[in-house]
């Protein structure tokens, strides 16, 4: 019973520290500049249609899950971070649209089996520390025949390699925790979700960039509104030495990525069904 205890007191401190960080800084403000038409696209991917039962996960400030209520989805959009959520309800109550907001851990969706026809994540979900219990709950609260999709950064595009570069600055990662970018692996997802989903369609394709045309632009607006690296910044943040090596390194990153002021990053985008059951 203690070490359950203990467990769970660990999952409750770890779940804290991620969502404080997505608080810091300004991230619906890094979705407008830089996937403002992903969570649509995502949506139209998925085949939401008028009348269904979404859920969005991880939503941040509704990026996907606005679209879908646009389209006339019946949608919940949850997230582990309320700051965001709040964000999320004044953006959509200005375009007149209506949805459930709801304080969630993507690991323990407080829904029932089977609730939703459509479940849904826009670089969101990636970031949940324990993969395989996220997946559960992804396929669980979505109803036989039903549709998951997702969209996450690849490793090898430019946000794997932005988290590559922050890795030696920041904490050690939580025992158990994987890396956000393996969710943009075709293979690891297809581990994650089994013969629970089929007719699985997976592709790589590529946000355009050009919120940032000058030296040192991606940097500075990154440092300052993406909560992943903002805290990175703030772990170093009584060693300017290393905080300098770490600017450098992510512009010469932003600058080797970058032609004629516009960045390329690339994403997997995939959905599929979830297996029917008797």
């Amino acid at each position: 019973m203690s070490e359950a205890i203990e467990r769970a007191g660990a999952d409750r401190a770890l779940k804290d520290r991620h969502r404080a960080m997505w608080a810091l800084g300004d991230y619906p403000s890094v979705a407008d500049h830089v996937i403002p038409r992903a969570g649509a696209e995502l949506v139209g991917e998925c085949g939401v249609r008028k009348g269904d039962r979404v859920l969005d996960v991880a939503a941040g400030a509704g990026n996907a899950a606005i679209p879908a209520a646009l389209a006339g989805a019946h949608v919940v959009a949850s997230d582990l971070t309320p700051e965001l959520l709040e964000v999320g309800r004044a953006l959509a109550g200005a375009l007149g649209v209506e949805l459930e907001w709801r304080e969630a851990d993507a690991e323990h969706l407080p829904f029932a089996d089977g609730e939703f026809d459509v479940v849904m994540s826009s670089f969101g979900v990636m970031f949940a520390p324990h993969h395989q219990s996220a997946a559960d709950e992804l396929v669980r609260v979505c109803r036989s025949g039903g549709t998951v999709g997702l969209s996450n950064w690849t490793p090898r595009g430019f946000v794997g390699r932005m988290f590559a570069t922050m890795k030696p600055y920041a904490p050690p990662p939580p025992p158990g925790s994987a890396p956000p970018p393996l969710w943009g692996e075709e293979e690891h997802v297809y581990g994650l979700l089994g013969d629970r989903v089929t007719d699985v369609d997976a592709s790589r394709r590529t946000v355009r960039v050009d919120a940032f045309p000058g030296q040192g632009d991606f940097r500075a607006f990154f440092k300052a509104c993406y909560g992943p690296t903002v805290a990175v910044y703030r772990a170093i943040g009584d060693d300017p030495d290393r905080a300098a090596a770490l600017d450098r390194e992510l512009d010469a990153l932003a600058e080797e990525n970058t032609r004629g002021g516009v960045m390329e990053w690339e994403y997997l985008l995939l959905t599929a069904h979830r297996t029917a059951t008797a």
